[in-house]
């Protein structure tokens, strides 16, 4: 009789060539996505497998189209339609009610501040730490999944503090906070710093748990003046800040590595929250592509809270 071994659930069950994946995980009380109810009308079923997959059944109509909508490997296969007559070992790519909603997300709204002037901004920078050597060891469709989960836990820390994410440079982000002319940005951009911090420390039980390996993040916010101007060609144009407070920032997060911080802040922005601010670190660092040194300030908490 094939075995299918569930690979994050650490469990090996019996099935049969009748049955699919679904409805093996299913009757064995696995908790596995199916938002279409195992119509091969959504994806948040598919699975990769490790192992086996010479003992999967070919894809039906169904998944192929699914398949080839959403660029599947070959190793992704629809649990609702996929039977086996081998032993397999699978991963579940859905795992719970937030990977299900990154399924359906169609796109992010594009942000609308005015174009051709001059503003003062609050701009973090946000990089993860050792994400080369973590994503060396997973499939490409993992990498963009573990990058999507953890986008999208930012960025609604992001966009709760009032800021908006710009720009995505590998596995970083820029953000951007007062586009819409907003009052007190530079606390805004800390108090965002500081629950993207917290949701990687949320994001960790699931990394290790499914991937065993996790990682870490570094924050610099600089404020600012930048131009915002409109980049790009015919259709690829965006909106962007521009500037060399934009370049001060991303030195700024780098200098994270050296200091041997997570998050760091300018003395501009230092001094619009420093009664608000816990601080750990004072350094004092030269930076990249900059003349001089720079004191640079760890942000580690808020005071009073």
């Amino acid at each position: 009789m094939p075995q299918v071994r569930y690979m994050t659930d650490r469990r090996a069950v019996n099935t049969s060539k009748e049955e699919t994946l679904l409805q093996t995980s299913l009757r064995e009380s696995i908790p596995h996505a199916h938002a279409c109810g195992g119509q091969a009308r959504c994806s948040t079923c598919r699975v990769f497998v490790v192992r086996g997959i010479e003992y999967c059944s070919p894809p039906n109509d169904k998944e192929q189209s699914m398949s080839e909508r959403l660029h599947f490997g070959s190793q992704i296969r629809l649990a609702c339609q996929t039977r086996i007559s081998g032993d397999v070992e699978i991963r579940r790519l859905v795992l719970d009610e937030e990977d299900e909603e990154l399924t359906d997300q169609l796109g992010a709204k594009v942000a609308s501040a005015p174009v051709g002037e001059e503003k003062l901004l609050a701009i973090l920078f946000a990089d993860i730490r050792g994400f080369t050597s973590f994503a060396e060891r997973l499939p490409p469709y993992d990498v963009v999944h573990v990058l999507n989960r953890y986008f999208h836990q930012v960025g609604q820390a992001i966009t709760r503090c009032g800021g908006e994410i710009n720009n995505y440079i590998g596995d970083g982000l820029m953000a951007l906070f007062g586009l819409d002319g907003e009052s007190d940005v530079a606390m805004n951009a800390i108090r965002a710093g500081l629950d993207m911090l917290d949701a990687v420390e949320r994001l960790r039980p699931y990394l290790e748990n499914v991937y065993t390996q996790s990682f870490q993040i570094g924050i610099g916010v600089h404020l600012g003046e930048v131009v915002i101007g409109s980049i790009g060609h015919d259709q690829t144009r965006r909106m962007t800040a521009i500037g060399d407070a934009v370049n001060f920032a991303s030195r700024i997060e780098s200098a994270n590595k050296q200091a041997g911080t997570r998050f760091l802040i300018s003395e501009e922005t230092f001094n619009e929250v420093k009664d608000r601010v816990q601080i750990g670190k004072t350094v004092e660092l030269p930076l990249a592509g900059k003349t001089g040194c720079y004191t640079l300030y760890e942000v580690v908490g808020l005071k009073g809270r």
